[in-house]
């Protein structure tokens, strides 16, 4: 996610580093460099020669404390003006009314149907009893696609498959969610390849029979200026209030998202980055702020874990360290709700200084399957005591999940590595932990 943005404001503000004083000359050079980052990542013109020029005048309007070196300055000051052009402070969804209807809309391969899913499964977290409404009448299979997804997250899908007209089925789906007590209605319109007229009359027609409270723009983060043009010409017609942004997983430029918010003057409120119906993030200016620079991101990294984490799961599983009975079963158990959280590398792009170490790294959630494949040739018995497996077992087991005995020990010796820390955690969580004998150790 801004992997290169990030990369390059990064080095651009190296230059600074080690500098004794803020100078018109050091200043005008870091700003430059900064300024090419930010055309380089495709954020629009105006915007990026617009944040530069605050930055410079910032900076050389400083005065330099004693404690504080110009380049830490001076990533102060980008962090600041990164959060305020990405709107300054959060902003929620708005889900006032009975029912709240909430209409989403964008171009076609947007990934709307996908955050329709997402967002109902969020909404539905915090207690909400939510309706999907399937009023993509052209694409073909958008109605399999909700109804799948529904199914993923537990949410019923309203539609009408023989009906094409879509504001008939948006004012069915609404009365319907009224007769059936649903608190919010999401409702996933159709997209076209591109702006079109007819598109345009469609959606505004739906708005205008159900009045939504929140009207979403879904865009792709990967399709640059012209998500900004596109952003734009849906606003003029439907004065939406927030933007969504997806596929940032897959994104190394990514600046034309950033540009949105100042182009259009409307929020960013959420931002997608996978397949996976856990992976989506409310849109925090600051932390974002905070991962361009490479700083990490470790109050959403928290927020993904306690979505994805049973709190009853969470305390057996503690029982059972305390007792020293942690197992494979366990161990497996706990790789599925990681996998929950989302794609690994994003994962580890929000711990502090993790972002550059792994920007060029290959990592994904497939390399999970070795160990799955390992532990589920395992017998029940053998994943609860793995001191029973001995050379003839491993044989086998690793015949079993297409590895080798190798990869089997090395699997094992980290387990049992694992569970020596837990042990030393419950001994010092007891306080029975005993502090070594300094005089015998300065005798070996």
């Amino acid at each position: 996610m801004f992997d290169n943005l990030s990369s390059k404001i990064t080095s651009a503000m190296r230059t600074l580093k080690g500098k004794g004083r803020i100078t018109d000359i050091n200043v005008a050079a870091t700003v430059k460099e900064i300024r090419r980052a930010l055309m380089d990542a495709d954020v629009n013109y105006k915007v990026a020669k617009d944040i530069t020029d605050r930055i410079k005048e910032q900076a050389l309007g400083q005065k330099i404390l004693i404690s504080v070196e110009p380049g830490q300055l001076l990533v102060k000051i980008v962090h600041e003006e990164l959060t305020q052009l990405m709107g300054g402070s959060k902003e929620d969804i708005n889900l006032k009314g009975d029912p709240a209807v909430v209409l989403i809309a964008g171009l076609q391969g947007s990934g709307k149907t996908t955050f329709s899913g997402k967002l109902a499964q969020y909404i539905k977290k915090g207690g909400r009893n939510v309706l999907l409404v399937a009023c993509d009448i052209y694409r073909p299979a958008a109605i399999d696609q909700l109804k799948v997804l529904g199914d993923q997250v537990g949410v019923e899908v309203y539609a009408e498959p023989e009906n094409k007209n879509a504001v008939s089925i948006a004012e069915n789906a609404l009365s319907y969610a009224r007769k059936m007590g649903k608190k919010v209605v999401i409702v996933d319109t159709a997209g076209r390849l591109a702006v079109d007229e007819a598109m345009m009359n469609e959606i505004a027609a739906v708005k205008q029979a159900i009045r939504p409270t929140e009207i979403l723009f879904v865009v792709d983060s990967m399709t640059g200026q012209d998500a900004v043009n596109t952003a734009k010409t849906f606003n003029e017609r439907l004065n939406f209030d927030g933007v969504v942004l997806t596929k940032l997983d897959g994104d190394s430029r990514g600046g034309a998202a950033l540009s949105i918010r100042q182009v259009v003057e409307k929020p960013i409120k959420f931002i997608s980055t996978g397949e996976k119906m856990e992976a989506l993030d409310q849109f925090y200016p600051d932390r974002m702020a905070n991962r361009i620079l490479g700083m990490g991101d470790v109050l959403s990294l928290v927020e993904r874990a306690q979505q994805a984490f049973d709190e009853d799961e969470a305390a057996r599983l503690n029982k059972k360290i305390r007792q020293n009975n942690f197992s494979f079963e366990d161990f497996y158990a706990q790789l599925q709700q990681i996998k929950k959280m989302g794609n690994i590398k994003d994962l580890m792009g929000m711990v502090p200084g993790m972002g550059q170490a792994v920007k060029d790294v290959d990592i994904s959630n497939d390399s999970f399957k070795p160990i799955e494949a390992i532990i589920q040739s395992m017998t029940l018995k053998e994943r609860q005591n793995p001191d029973l497996l001995n050379p003839s077992r491993k044989n086998r087991i690793a015949k079993g999940s297409g590895t080798s005995v190798q990869q089997v020990n090395n699997l094992l010796k980290q387990f049992e590595d694992m569970r020596k820390m837990m042990r030393m955690m419950n001994k010092v969580q007891d306080g029975k932990m005993k502090m070594p004998n300094m005089s015998n150790m300065m005798k070996r």
